[in-house]
């Protein structure tokens, strides 16, 4: 919780003094929920197991390390804002109109696919500030999953040769932005950019 978001240039929305508690919401950058699970495993093939122990089987199995880092993440807070036009009101920023107590998280992404109900919003007219809220609506979650898989070879005595294969985003999940949020925009509740690609990286280490 925060009044404004500890960012360089950053401002509270509310500078009139009646209004200025209600700066006081969730930080822009708050993740309610923040799961990591992380690993490694040395799979039980090839030599000095009971699995694949011998022949050519064990030379091709032997000494694998799979290695895991997957996370689970809250989106992050928004405001719906509006126009300040009615306001007239410099230094201070004007927020929607909330027209339903409960705003419905629709969940959709990309043109035509609001990620949450527009209809829950309406312009400001008048010369007030709107009534909704500071970062009231969450954004969508994040979920990614980091994997790699390794394997050591010893050159010589002291020198050490290590194949990795590495996939950033494995499961090719995109990690979508915030939705517009701004009323009377042709893109309210439209969450049209990602981040988030699958990358495989193979590469040799040597060690010595």
């Amino acid at each position: 919780m925060d009044a404004a978001d500890n960012e360089e240039g950053s401002s509270i929305t509310w500078e009139w003094a009646p209004i200025q508690y209600r700066n006081y919401a969730l930080a822009g950058y708050d993740r309610t929920h923040n799961f990591q699970l992380y690993g490694t495993y040395a799979l039980p093939f090839g030599k000095g197991t009971n699995m694949l122990s011998h022949g050519f089987a064990s030379v091709l199995v032997s000494g694998w390390q799979a290695n895991w880092i997957l996370s689970r993440e809250s989106g992050t807070p928004f405001t719906v804002s509006a126009s300040a036009t009615s306001l007239n009101s410099p230094g201070n920023s004007q927020t929607a109109n909330q027209t339903v107590e409960y705003v419905p998280i629709l969940g959709g992404y990309g043109p035509g696919n609001p990620y949450f109900s527009t209809s829950a919003f309406a312009a400001v007219t008048t010369p007030t500030f709107g009534n909704s809220g500071r970062d009231i609506l969450r954004g969508p979650g994040v979920f990614n999953l980091n994997a790699s898989l390794f394997r050591s070879f010893v050159v010589r005595e002291r020198f050490n040769l290590q194949f990795r294969a590495e996939a950033l985003g494995l499961t090719n999940t995109p990690q979508f932005a915030n939705p517009s949020s701004t009323v009377g925009s042709s893109s309210l509740g439209i969450s049209s950019s990602s981040t988030g690609d699958r990358q495989i990286r193979l590469a040799l280490k040597l060690r010595f």
